[in-house]
């Protein structure tokens, strides 16, 4: 089933129903599919074999989305905090691309020999009438649909490939047809260039319920936009939510319309889970796990998980507040050593995913999946007993001090319950006597006096002794992703 299935259940089913927008500026689902249909024809015309997108998140690029959709073209998204030198070797990867740029990014795709269509001028193709039997390109499920290039924290970015199985794949498993209310909305602050972007944009229509978008977050401005649109649904990355429950400051959100909080992307303090627990007492909390080479979402831990995991007094209940949840509906796990034989539950190894929405797939170096469809995920973690899958970090991440393999993960947990600490990533360096040592990048919260010493023994006293950070470090901030994600290879530089 190609995507635009997925556009024409819901424009068949509630023509008249608002799909995006404000209730001042909005499209209906009948509305969407007729510029998405009059974008493909205008994507169609320039000749282009792909379509780039460089923007910020909001209507159009849902229409842009679902355009390229139906014109069978691969579509994607490209980071506009990104510098041209960043950016034009990614624009070189791609087949013949069009780009559609906001006017503030036109300038960062000068020299790329792309050519370039002003968002503006390409609002104006899809809102141009057309006849209705003109025809659209039958797409193959196997098709590329969208192309997404991997966040880079350790290494060079490289694209994704999704096609449209594997995204219809995840919708179809994870979301049911209809499932919203006529007046249920969800708060969008994702940048479209994140995977979790896209199928907000994908299966939120599927769902039925309407997409209000947030071009940049700030926590007062998601605060007053949930308030004014009576938001029922939302997704943050962990630093989102940090900085919301900083701005409440121990007061209650003040949101009775929102139902549902879905949180991922990377990892989130239990200390900052449990303060905002406190702030959005109506809402249901979910922890989604996914990568880009899933097409999003693998695994989640619900919102009865959440309850059930806050008010027991059995620790191994309690400690799921710390997992990502169980697998969704068609996907399968394993845990594996390194020699790459499955372990037994509670044993900790590399995490292997096989689906049909798992991809795996890089633009220009093949595959990554091994002979029986399974894919490498390069995160540390197991799975319990009863099937929740637990995190600890990217392998690549794993500090070895004297023989011993300890997640940097295990430690940070530690270290964000310090109520001096306002952040913290503990990273491995090189040391002629313990092969590695640790090291303890700590952000001071504003006005708070911890000495080194002070951090060691707060670890110690939680942990083994041989997971007490050898070094501190202060600094003024850490370096992270615009989607959250700490990036392990800059705070390397900073420590050399």
């Amino acid at each position: 089933m190609p995507l635009s299935m997925l556009l024409e259940m819901p424009a068949e089913a509630w023509p008249d129903r608002v799909a995006l927008g404000t209730r001042e500026a909005r499209l209906t689902y009948s509305q969407l599919r007729a510029a998405a249909g009059n974008g493909a024809h205008a994507l169609l015309e320039t000749g282009a074999r792909s379509v780039a997108y460089l923007g910020l998140n909001g209507p159009g690029f849902a229409v842009a989305l679902w355009s390229a959709a139906l014109a069978g073209l691969p579509f994607c998204p490209l980071s506009y905090r990104m510098s041209g030198e960043q950016l034009r070797p990614l624009l070189g990867l791609l087949d013949a691309p069009v780009v559609l740029a906001a006017p503030a990014c036109e300038q960062l795709v000068d020299g790329s020999q792309a050519a370039v269509v002003p968002l503006d001028a390409f609002a104006a193709g899809w809102r141009r009438t057309r006849p209705a039997d003109d025809p659209l390109p039958v797409v193959a499920d196997d098709a590329t649909a969208v192309l997404l290039f991997t966040s880079g924290t350790t290494a060079v970015p490289k694209a994704v490939v999704l096609t449209h199985e594997n995204l219809v794949s995840y919708v179809i498993e994870t979301v049911e047809f209809g499932s919203a209310a006529a007046d249920d909305a969800v708060l969008v602050t994702m940048p479209p260039y994140h995977v979790a972007g896209v199928n907000a944009a994908l299966s939120n229509p599927f769902a039925g319920r309407r997409i209000v978008y947030l071009p940049n977050f700030d926590p007062p401005s998601w605060l007053a936009t949930a308030r004014a649109e009576s938001v029922t649904h939302a997704m943050v990355v962990p630093t989102m939510l940090t900085r919301i429950v900083d701005e409440l400051d121990g007061s209650p959100a003040g949101l009775p319309a929102l139902r549902v909080l879905s949180y991922g992307g990377a990892r989130m303090p239990r200390a900052v889970l449990e303060r905002a627990l406190a702030a959005f007492p109506e809402a249901g909390f979910v922890n989604a796990y996914g990568l880009t080479e899933t097409s999003s979402t693998i695994a989640v831990l619900s919102p009865e998980d959440h309850r059930t995991a806050l008010s027991s007094a059995d620790p191994e209940v309690r400690a799921r507040l710390s997992s990502v949840g169980r697998l969704v509906p068609g996907m399968t796990a394993e845990v594996r050593d390194p020699a790459g034989r499955p372990l037994p539950p509670g044993a900790a190894g590399e995490v292997w995913l096989r689906g049909r929405q798992v991809s795996g797939t890089y633009l220009g170096q093949g595959s990554a999946l091994d002979e029986s469809g399974w894919f490498p995920t390069r995160d540390r973690g197991h799975i319990d007993a009863d099937g929740y899958l637990y995190i600890s970090g990217r392998a690549d991440d794993t500090i070895i001090r004297g023989g011993e393999n300890i997640a940097p993960a295990e430690i940070e947990e530690v270290l964000a319950a310090h109520g001096a600490i306002a952040d913290a990533a503990v990273v491995g360096q090189a040391d002629d006597e313990w092969g590695e040592r640790i090291v303890a990048v700590i952000v001071p919260r504003p006005g708070a006096a911890i000495q080194a010493e002070e951090v060691r023994s707060f670890v110690r006293t939680r942990l083994r002794g041989s997971r007490a950070p050898d070094e501190v470090v202060f600094v003024a901030e850490l370096p992270y992703t615009p989607t959250g994600k700490l990036i392990r290879r800059e705070l390397g530089a900073m420590l050399s």
